[in-house]
C-alpha cells in the first residue's frame, strides 16, 4: 500500500500491511537494490527534493488491542508518531505522539507536524482536584453572613473553544526545529515559503491567525483576539492567503465569521466579506464550513456563504423526537436523516474580485443554485440545480438543471435543463463537453456564443456501453481528455480512442482500429497528476485489455506518426498501478495473476526486461495455491459466455472433487486477480482451492424483467458444462453469494435441486416488500433499484406486480430443498434485514434446513476482524459438512441458545501454528 516513487526515480517507497499486525514501510533505493524495513511505518511522502522519507508510525497493535480491550479514554490511548529518514545518510529521527503533518507541495526545506497534547497524569488530575476542594472548603468556613468577593462580570459565550496543541517546524537538512504552542490548525503555502497557522489558546488574548516565514525565522500576526480562526488558504503562488474568524461575535450566543485576506508586503490581514459588508444578503456571513480558495492567477477569491443561524429562545422547550413524512417532501425523512450534517453545514459560493477598487462581492450560488463548479483556472463557472427533481431519485436517477454563471455580474443562463450529467470544463475553459445518453452521443458547447456541437452522432461506431443490460439508460465509455489549447476531444469507444474537434468538424479515429481489431480495451495512462490537458506532440502511453483472453500490457501511441500502438509489454497476466518518476524515465507497476501477489516492478520506458523490486507475500511458497483458467460455455439461449475454473495446485484430473460455484454479475475479467487467503464476507478463493474444492466463476448476463430466470439460464449450464468434464462430484456442488449474488442464489434454489448446500448473504427474498423498503446507508427509497438499476425488473410495482412475484423466491420458498445458510445483519444499511426474517422464517415454517447469522451492529458486510474470523470457521463447516462429508457441527444440529450466542473461541484456528501446508 501507498506506493511512491521520488520525483528523481532513485528511490521506491512502500507499506507492507498484513491482515493482522503491524505494517512495515519499505524504502529501496532503485539503483543499488538496498532495501531498509522500517516497523509500522505507514502513509510515507517522499520530499519533492527526493532527499527525506516523511512517514506515520503507527503504534503497536496489541497496544491499541489492549487500550480498547480496558476501554481507555481516547487520550489515554496509544497515538501515531512519525518518522523522517534522510535517505542520503540513512539516519532515522522519530518523534511521538503526532496528530498530523504535511509538506509543502513544491519544497522538501520542512517539515510542519503537531503534536498531541500532552497526557496529564493522574497525580497531577488529584492535584487540581485537591487545590479545587480546598477553594471550596475556605469558603464554606468564611463566617455567617459574609459574602464572597464579586467577580467581575463576564460576557458568557456558550462555545465550546478546544486549545490547540504544540505545532513543530523542523528544517530537514539541518533538523533545527522552532515551535508554536497551542495551535489548531496549518497550512503550508505551496512553494513553501509560508506556514499559516491559528492558534486557539487557553488565554483568549493569544488566539489569533499568524503567517510564519521559516527562511527568515519571521512571524507576521493576521489578526488576533479571542475567537475561532480556521480555514487557512494561500493561493498558486504562494504570495497571497485567506482565512475565516469569529473574533468579532465570539461573545455573541451564536457567532457569525467574516474572510479575512493577506498578502506580501501586508503587515496584518483586511477583512473581505462579514454580515455588515455589502454583497451578502441579509442575515448571512461567510461560512465556516467552505474553505476560501483563489483562482489561478490570483485576482478572485472564492467562499462560501450562508444564513447566520438564528439563536434558540432560553426557554425553548425539548423538541418531540417525531419524524413527520409528507408526499410532497423533495426527499424521504431518512434521506434527510442521514444528510443532516451536510444540510446544517450547507453553503453558497460567492467571488470577491481582488483586483476592483472596492473588492466587489459577487453572489454566485444561492439556495435556488444550490451547486456552483469552476473551471481550473477559476475565471468560468458552471450552477447546477437538481432541487426541481430531487423526488425523482426515489424510483429514476439524478437529473439537473444547468447554467452558465458569469463570474463578474452572477448573471445565468440556462443550458441544459433536467439533465443527467455529468457536464465538465475543457482545460481552458472555452467549451462545455457532455454525454447524452438519450440521443447516446457525445456534445460540446462553446462558451464564447453558446452554441452546441455533435460529436460523436455521425461517426458509425458506439460510444455508449454495447452490452449494457440493466433498465437504466446505457453510459458512455468516458472521455480521455483535452489536447493543448482546446483544440480538441478525445473520446473513448469501447476499444479505441477518439480525437474530435471540439466544433464537431473533424474526427480521426486516433488508435486505427487497432484496439478493435485486436479486442483490445485501449486507455490513456494520465502519469503526470498535475496534467491538463494531452499534447499530440509526443508518444501516449496506453494500457491495454483483451476482453477474450484477459492479458494486459502497455502500449505506446505517437499520434504524429502512425495510428498503430507500438506493443512494449503484453501478458496473461493483470498489470496495473502504473506510476512514472516526475522527474526521470522510470516506472513501477505491478504484475498479478491467481498464483502470483501484485508486487512491484521496475522498469525504463520501453519495458524491456521489467525487474521485480518487491517481495510481499514469499510465505505463499509454504501452501498449496491454485491455477485459474478461462472456460467458455453457452447459456440457455444459447449465448458464448465466459467462466473461471479455479482447480487446486495439486489437481489430480482423476479424482472426483467438490465445486464450490461463486456468483455475482460478470466476474471473468478477473481471471488474473490475487486473492489473499483471509477471513471475510465471503469465501476466500485462494484458501478454498488451497483446501481441496473446484470453484467456479460463471458470467451472467441478463434480460430486463427477469432477473432470476437469467441466472438461471446461466449459472446452470456453467455448473453442467464443468461437471461434464468428468472430476466433478456432481451431489456434492456448493453455491456461495453475497447481496445481488445472494439474491440470485436464494432464487436459484427455489428452481433447481443441484445444489448440495448454498450461502446466500445479504439477499433479497420479497420483492415486493424490498421495492417498498429503504436502503438505510443513503435513506433512498429502494424503489429506483427496481426501476433502473440492478435489480432490473424496469418498472414499478404497480405496473409489473406479477414480475416483482415471479422473481422474489419467497412466493417459491416451498420448491426448496437445498439446506440454506445466509447471514444478514440488523444493521444493514444496503438490504434491510428483514429480508433475510422472511426467507428464513418461510423456510423454518415448512420445515427446511435454515441457518441465519445476524451480527449484531454490523452492516452490509463485515468489518470486525473478530467477526470476520467467526463467520469464516462457521461458513467453512457448513460447506465442509455437505461438500466434503464433514461432521456437523453442533451450532447446525442443536443451533446457539441467545444466552450462549458468541462465546464460541474461534481464535486458536488463526494462529500459524494450527495451520499446515495445504490446509
Amino acid at each position: 500500500q501507498g506506493t511512491r516513487i521520488s520525483d528523481d526515480g532513485r528511490w521506491l517507497v512502500y507499506s507492507l500491511v498484513p491482515g493482522e499486525g503491524d505494517s512495515e514501510l519499505v524504502v529501496l533505493e532503485l539503483q543499488t537494490g538496498k532495501e531498509t524495513r522500517y516497523p509500522r511505518g505507514k502513509e510515507a511522502v517522499i520530499t519533492p527534493d527526493s532527499l527525506f522519507v516523511i512517514y506515520t508510525i503507527l503504534p503497536p497493535k496489541a497496544e491499541v488491542d489492549k487500550a480498547k480491550k480496558e476501554k481507555k479514554k481516547s487520550e489515554e490511548q496509544p497515538k501515531n508518531g512519525l518518522g523522517i529518514i534522510n535517505l542520503k545518510t540513512g539516519e532515522l529521527v522519530a518523534v511521538d505522539r503526532v496528530k498530523s503533518f504535511k509538506v509543502a507541495e513544491d519544497s522538501g526545506n520542512f517539515v510542519a507536524y503537531l503534536l498531541e497534547a500532552p497526557v496529564v497524569k493522574e497525580a497531577e488530575k488529584d492535584k487540581v482536584a485537591k487545590k479545587e476542594e480546598a477553594q471550596a472548603s475556605q469558603e464554606e468556613k468564611k463566617e455567617p453572613g459574609q459574602k464572597p468577593a464579586e467577580k467581575p462580570e463576564e460576557k458568557k459565550a456558550d462555545k465550546k473553544k478546544e486549545p490547540g496543541t504544540e505545532l513543530v517546524i523542523r528544517q530537514l537538512e539541518t533538523g533545527k526545529a522552532v515551535s508554536v504552542q497551542e495551535v489548531s490548525e496549518y497550512a503550508w503555502s505551496k512553494n513553501g515559503r509560508y506556514l499559516a497557522y491559528a492558534v486557539s489558546s487557553k488565554k483568549p488574548e493569544e488566539d489569533g491567525a499568524f503567517i510564519y516565514e521559516p527562511a527568515a525565522n519571521k512571524t507576521t500576526t493576521l489578526l488576533k483576539g479571542q475567537g475561532h480562526y480556521v480555514k487557512l488558504a494561500f493561493d498558486e503562488k504562494g504570495q497571497k492567503a485567506a482565512f475565516l474568524s469569529d473574533r468579532d461575535s465570539y461573545q455573541e450566543k451564536v457567532s457569525s465569521y467574516k474572510l479575512y485576506f493577506w498578502e506580501e508586503k501586508m503587515t496584518r490581514a483586511i477583512e473581505l466579506a462579514g454580515p455588515k459588508i455589502a454583497g451578502l444578503p441579509a442575515n448571512n456571513a461567510p461560512s465556516e464550513n467552505r474553505t476560501p480558495s483563489f483562482s489561478k492567477d490570483g485576482s478572485l477569491i472564492y467562499f462560501g456563504y450562508a444564513p447566520v443561524p438564528e439563536p434558540e429562545p432560553e426557554d425553548a422547550p425539548e423538541p418531540v423526537k417525531v419524524d413527520i413524512w409528507s408526499s410532497a417532501d423533495p426527499e424521504l425523512q431518512p434521506m434527510q436523516k442521514v444528510q443532516a450534517d451536510e444540510d446544517k453545514k450547507r453553503n453558497y459560493l460567492a467571488v470577491c474580485h481582488l483586483k476592483t477598487a472596492e473588492r466587489a462581492i459577487i453572489l454566485l450560488g444561492s439556495p435556488d443554485l444550490p451547486e456552483i463548479r469552476l473551471s481550473d483556472d477559476g475565471q468560468k463557472a458552471l450552477g447546477v440545480n437538481s432541487l426541481p427533481y430531487r423526488q425523482l431519485i426515489s424510483w429514476d436517477r439524478g437529473y439537473a438543471d444547468y447554467y452558465t454563471v458569469e463570474i463578474r455580474t452572477g448573471r445565468r443562463t440556462k443550458i441544459l435543463e433536467k439533465f443527467p450529467g455529468p457536464v465538465s470544463f475543457s482545460p481552458g475553459a472555452n467549451y462545455l463537453v457532455f454525454y447524452d445518453d438519450v440521443p447516446r452521443a457525445w456534445f460540446t458547447y462553446r462558451l464564447a456564443d453558446g452554441k452546441k456541437f455533435a460529436l460523436t452522432s455521425k461517426l458509425g461506431v458506439n460510444f455508449f456501453r454495447e452490452e449494457w443490460d440493466t433498465p437504466g439508460e446505457p453510459p458512455a465509455y468516458g472521455l480521455v481528455g483535452w489536447t493543448d489549447n482546446d483544440s480538441s476531444v478525445l473520446i473513448y469507444d469501447r476499444y479505441d480512442l477518439w480525437e474530435i474537434k471540439p466544433d464537431g468538424s473533424g474526427a480521426r479515429l486516433l488508435t486505427g482500429k487497432f484496439g478493435r481489431e485486436n479486442n483490445l480495451v485501449l486507455r490513456y495512462q494520465r502519469l503526470d497528476r498535475e496534467e491538463k490537458s494531452i499534447s499530440l506532440k509526443k508518444p501516449l502511453l496506453l494500457s491495454a485489455f483483451n476482453d477474450q483472453t484477459k492479458a494486459t500490457g502497455f502500449f505506446r501511441l505517437d499520434p504524429a506518426k502512425s495510428q498503430s500502438p507500438s506493443k512494449l509489454i503484453y501478458q496473461d497476466k493483470m498489470l496495473g498501478s502504473l506510476q512514472k518518476a516526475k522527474k526521470a524515465e522510470v516506472y513501477i507497476f505491478t504484475a498479478q495473476t491467481f498464483e502470483e501477489f501484485p508486487d512491484l516492478w521496475l522498469s525504463g520506458p520501453d519495458f524491456a526486461n521489467p525487474k521485480k523490486v518487491s517481495q510481499a507475500n514469499p510465505q505463499q511458497a509454504n501452501y498449496l495455491w491454485g491455477k485459474a483458467e478461462l472456460i467458455t460455455y453457452l447459456n440457455a439461449d444459447g449465448r458464448e459466455l465466459q467462466a473461471i475454473l479455479i482447480k487446486p495446485e495439486n489437481f489430480d484430473h482423476g479424482k472426483k472433487y467438490p465445486l464450490l460455484v461463486y456468483i455475482y454479475e460478470q466476474l471473468s475479467d478477473g481471471l488474473h486477480r490475487y486473492y489473499a487467503p483471509g477471513p471475510g464476507t465471503n469465501i476466500n478463493f485462494s484458501r478454498y482451492v488451497s483446501n481441496g474444492y473446484v470453484l467456479l466463476l460463471p458470467d451472467i448476463v441478463y434480460e430486463i424483467g427477469y432477473p432470476g430466470s437469467s441466472a438461471l439460464k446461466c449459472v446452470l449450464p456453467a455448473v453442467e458444462k464443468v461437471i461434464n468434464l468428468g472430476f466433478i462430484d456432481p451431489a456434492r456442488v456448493g453455491i456461495q453469494g453475497h447481496s445481488w449474488g445472494g439474491y440470485q442464489i436464494t432464487y436459484l434454489i427455489t428452481q433447481t435441486s443441484l445444489f448440495a448446500a448454498c450461502e446466500a448473504g445479504a439477499s433479497v427474498a420479497n420483492m415486493t416488500s424490498a421495492y417498498g423498503g429503504i436502503r438505510w446507508g443513503t435513506g433512498m427509497s429502494r424503489a429506483f433499484q427496481y426501476e433502473k438499476t440492478q435489480s432490473r425488473i424496469g418498472a414499478p410495482l404497480l405496473g409489473r406486480a406479477l414480475q416483482f412475484i415471479e422473481n422474489s423466491p419467497v412466493f417459491w420458498v416451498e420448491r426448496v430443498n437445498t439446506p440454506y445458510l445466509t447471514i444478514h445483519n440488523d444493521e444493514d444499511d444496503a438490504v434491510p434485514w428483514y429480508q433475510g426474517i422472511e426467507f428464513f422464517s418461510a423456510m423454518r415454517r415448512l420445515g427446511k434446513k435454515a441457518w441465519m447469522f445476524n451480527f449484531n451492529g454490523e452492516k452490509h458486510g463485515l468489518r470486525e476482524r473478530d467477526n470476520q474470523k467467526y463467520w469464516t470457521v462457521h461458513l467453512d463447516e457448513f460447506f465442509d459438512h455437505y461438500l466434503k462429508g464433514a461432521p456437523a457441527p453442533p451450532w447446525m444440529t442443536q443451533g446457539v441458545p441467545y444466552l450462549e450466542r458468541g462465546k464460541r473461541d474461534v481464535s486458536v484456528l488463526f494462529k500459524p501454528e494450527a495451520e499446515k501446508p495445504g490446509t
